[in-house]
This record gives structure tokens, C-alpha cells and sequence, in this order.
């Protein structure tokens, strides 16, 4: 399974796939969501690859939840990848950082 991102411009989001083997979607608006600001596409990519795991996670967890098929292409919303987060202890970490001013403007 190929799950290295790529940018939808068209759709401002960015893909990868999950293990129904379909494309997984997060808009730029979860991700400002997540990271309290407005990132740029590097940051997307940037912030789903250091935290890959977790973005596979939360699409599996989706996929077993609302049953979606082999293939079918879903997205992840804000909440989903703060659960996630949270279920590797990250979401705090990340909101401290946030906080601080380490994560940019």
C-alpha cells in the first residue's frame, strides 16, 4: 500500500491511501483546525508525515466505524485526527507547542 501524501490542489486537500485501499482526504481547514493556523501545503505534508501512524489510525478507525468499502474514497475531519492525537498523547503536546509560538503564526 502506497500511503505517501500527495496535494490535491483542485480539492485544497491533501491524500493518501488508507488501507481499504481508497484515497483518504483532510482539507487544509482541518489541518488549520488541528494546527491553530493557517499552514501552508508543506505543513500539511510536513505534519501527516511525522504523525503518519496516527493519520492510518484514524482512517482505519473510520473505515471499521462507518463501513466503508474496498476502494471507497472518505475524508478525515479535524476531530477524527485530534482523536487520534489524543490516543497517542500527542494532542496535548501539539496544543502546548502551538501555545508557545513553536509552530509558527
Amino acid at each position: 500500500m502506497n500511503s505517501s501524501p500527495l496535494w490535491n490542489a483542485d480539492l485544497d486537500a491533501l491524500r493518501f491511501t488508507a488501507g481499504n485501499g481508497g484515497n483518504c482526504l483532510v482539507h487544509r481547514r482541518a489541518f488549520r483546525a488541528v494546527l491553530r493556523k493557517s499552514p501552508l501545503m508543506e505543513d500539511c505534508i510536513a505534519f501527516y508525515e511525522v504523525n503518519q501512524a496516527t493519520f492510518q489510525g484514524a482512517a482505519t478507525k473510520k473505515i471499521e466505524e462507518h463501513c466503508i468499502g474496498d476502494g471507497q474514497n472518505f475524508h478525515l475531519n479535524s476531530r477524527q485526527i485530534r482523536r487520534g492525537l489524543a490516543m497517542t498523547g500527542l494532542a496535548e503536546i501539539l496544543h502546548d507547542q502551538t501555545l508557545d509560538g513553536q509552530l509558527g503564526a
